[in-house]
């Protein structure tokens, strides 16, 4: 499913006092089977933008084009509910959506309410659990008895149980350590790499993130795209990364200082550790 935004605009409380214009002139093509990662600063529109690829939000201009839907201000939600089967959001802290008393109900949850029996539904959210490393030994406790990280596993499982073809990630991983990080982002990224219609937006700030797994990258600041690229070609323009509040990845952060002491040539666009350590190597093998 692509996804395209022609000149879209977002007001929170339009027409009141509290006015706020949020996003404007978003003109974004998103390709189908594709992995966007969208920085920029707090404030800079990257969460409203997402909200309104599922019908969270709906655009105060322009028009929206997500697959075969069309939405714009005038959309009904009802027109939207389909959509949302096809769309799946996990928010910051999704463990914080979940409601069920077991588990197993909570994941199957929306499957049912998409249409699936009760049946294929606890097929469905038993696939997913395991899938996230939840093991049945947990399907029937409360999930308010989890660890952190096992609850926020169970509220993926949930989006990813109705199948959808795009996933939107906004901030997935915020208040999990290294390690849980790590493990989170790789799941979703195996996700997506098993299905060709699959598709990946996420929104974050980690910079590594984005060079890591994104194979576009959207810059936004004051509620605009301001530079959108391959991430080769994003990360190399640090002094407007730096002039918007962001960063580089650490490791091209390593790479450019290298450079810049030795005064050598050296390919600074690095995003694992594996890639950075043999640049590091062939630069010392270079001056020795």
């Amino acid at each position: 499913m692509e996804i395209k935004a022609e000149d879209i605009g977002y007001t929170y409380m339009a027409g009141t006092p509290f006015e706020k214009k949020a996003i404007d002139n978003i003109n974004i093509h998103i390709k189908h089977h594709s992995y966007t990662a969208i920085i920029g600063h707090t404030g800079s529109g990257k969460s409203t933008f997402v909200q309104l690829l599922n019908g969270l939000l709906k655009p105060s201009r322009g028009s929206l084009h997500v697959g075969n839907w069309v939405i714009t201000k005038e959309t009904k939600q009802k027109q939207m509910y389909d959509l949302r089967k096809h769309v799946g959001m996990v928010f910051q802290y999704p463990e914080h959506q979940l409601f069920h008393e077991t588990v197993i109900q909570d994941v199957a949850y929306g499957p049912i309410n998409f249409g699936f029996s009760k049946k294929e539904a606890r097929e469905k959210a038993e696939e997913m659990l395991l899938n996230v490393g939840i093991g049945k030994d947990l399907f029937d406790r409360s999930p308010f008895e989890l660890s952190g990280g096992q609850m926020r596993r169970v509220a993926i499982a949930g989006v990813l149980a109705i199948e959808p073809h795009i996933l939107v990630l906004d901030e997935p991983t915020a208040g999990l350590d290294p390690k849980g990080q790590v493990e989170i982002m790789n799941l979703f990224y195996s996700w997506y790499l098993e299905k060709e219609e699959r598709s990946i937006v996420l929104v974050t700030h980690h910079m590594e993130d984005a060079a890591l797994y994104g194979d576009h990258i959207i810059v936004m600041n004051n509620g605009e795209v301001h530079f959108q690229g391959e991430p080769t070609h994003v990360f190399q323009q640090k002094e407007m990364l730096y002039d918007l509040d962001l960063s580089v990845p650490e490791t091209v952060a390593l790479l450019e200082r290298l450079k810049e002491i030795s005064g050598e040539a050296m390919n600074t666009q690095r995003y694992t550790f594996d890639e950075t350590v043999q640049e590091i190597i062939s630069f010392l093998r270079k001056v020795q």
